[in-house]
């Protein structure tokens, strides 16, 4: 066992990780190597994160891997990240039936490609069963997008006459986001040594503790991983109270 592992305790475990993976195509570009080699050798720091994530316990693990912003990308590095998705999702299906995970997509899938929609719903549904980690991709995500979205759809309840205006709540909202399942993230992580959140989940990360770290994605390995969660566990979350507040709940 890591040490960094038996560092950890398992009683005080984020119970919502999310993860900006970020640096590959710097990376790659560090090696002398075209950007979408990065994309390649990030799918290992990918099983790794989640297989981290699986054998402590977290019960969800969201990982943001490709933003609306993305499509403007190079028409090249896009069809090769698709293809790589695709090829993914299918080979990495029954390595997740047999850790218990369970896959979820949020974002916006009627812009992926019909093979890539098609990967992604096969996958959904064969996993559908397991009952460990909740392993959530973000795809084809943005959270203006999520939020114009969700007002929309609160609009057109109200034109209907299902939804009162005057009884609209936090909790309202929270119903019509993507992620209107799982419970909010505690941590995000961000690789690569950029400190923003490039519009991922800001409604949701009110109250997460932030981690970033400067290695790039395709480094980033189970160490890494408990590196971040042994640095949340040290920070004292106080959602707006003062310490003695908080420490007079906890005795």
């Amino acid at each position: 066992m890591s040490a960094l592992k038996a560092e950890i305790d398992l009683n005080r475990l984020p119970r919502h990780i999310a993860i900006i993976m970020d640096g590959n195509g710097r990376w790659a570009q560090e090696k002398g190597q075209d950007r979408l080699f990065g994309h390649y050798h990030a799918v290992q720091s990918v099983r790794e994160v989640v297989e981290g994530c699986a054998e402590l316990g977290v019960g969800y693990l969201t990982l943001y891997a490709f933003s609306t912003e993305n499509w403007d990308r190079p028409e090249q590095e896009v069809n090769g990240l698709m293809e790589l998705l695709v090829n993914t999702i299918r080979e990495e299906v029954p390595t997740l039936n047999k850790n218990n995970i369970r896959l979820h997509v949020i974002g916006d899938r009627t812009m992926l490609p019909a093979t890539a929609q098609h990967a992604l719903k096969e996958a959904i549904d064969l996993t559908g069963h397991n009952t460990g980690l909740n392993l959530v991709l973000a795809l084809s995500y943005s959270s203006r997008w999520e939020l114009v979205e969700a007002v929309k759809q609160i609009g057109q309840d109200v034109k209907a006459g299902k939804l009162d205006p005057a009884g609209i709540t936090q909790d309202t909202l929270q119903q019509y986001l993507c992620t209107s399942d799982f419970p909010d993230p505690e941590l995000m992580i961000r690789t690569s040594g950029e400190f923003r959140i490039s519009n991922f989940l800001l409604y949701q990360l009110a109250y997460a503790e932030l981690y970033f770290t400067s290695v790039r994605w395709p480094d980033f390995r189970k160490n890494n991983l408990y590196e971040a969660i042994l640095d949340f566990q040290k920070r004292e979350r106080r959602f707006g109270k003062t310490s003695a507040q908080v420490q007079n709940t906890a005795l």
